[in-house]
């Protein structure tokens, strides 16, 4: 399941409007499944993710801050739940990436055999590792993850920065026939 590359420090290729930092040399890309004690990291890089996107996501956003205790206390269930899985990538000190998928249970229909659905919640890398394949490496293990589970389909709810990842493993647009919905 796991791509066990090392990434060496190089001039990554440009990409338009992107800012490309140099990763540490030797930085480890393979990911590895979280542990209780990756929690507060995953929180930091969690929060990063929703960082000056200034994208709107529905509902109202908490004032507070208050939501990364929420999420502290959920990804200590997610962390040892059969249907989720929170991958994460050691960086220099602390975590460079981390994703999270999970498996939702839907009825079966004739496009979803087993009703089984990978969704694959949020993946986000360090601002210092970005652009270095940590991302891609994340996601080809959830994919695989979700593969071992059954899934019909894998539903990728991420920003538009993750448009290319998702593009090159293969993920396709296709009709929803509902809009969101937030009360």
């Amino acid at each position: 399941m796991s791509h066990h590359t090392v990434l060496r420090a190089h001039a990554p290729a440009a990409v338009p409007g992107r800012t490309h930092t140099s990763a540490p040399t030797a930085l480890r890309t393979t990911p590895r499944a979280a542990v209780v004690d990756d929690i507060a990291e995953v929180v930091r890089l969690r929060s990063l993710s929703f960082e000056g996107t200034g994208a709107h996501r529905g509902g109202n956003p908490s004032a507070d801050g208050g939501w990364r205790d929420v999420l502290a206390a959920a990804l200590h269930g997610q962390i040892a739940s059969d249907t989720a899985q929170v991958l994460v990538v050691d960086g220099g000190s602390g975590l460079a990436a981390f994703g999270i998928g999970s498996i939702e249970q839907r009825l079966p229909g004739p496009y979803l055999a087993t009703g089984r659905v990978g969704l694959v919640i949020g993946i986000a890398t360090d601002p210092v590792y970005r652009w270095h394949g940590l991302g891609l490496a994340i996601l080809r293990d959830l994919l695989a993850w979700f593969r071992e589970r059954g899934a019909d389909r894998v539903d990728p709810l991420a920003s538009v920065e993750g448009e290319p990842l998702r593009r090159e493993l293969g993920f396709a647009d296709y009709c929803r026939h509902a809009p969101d919905w937030c009360p």
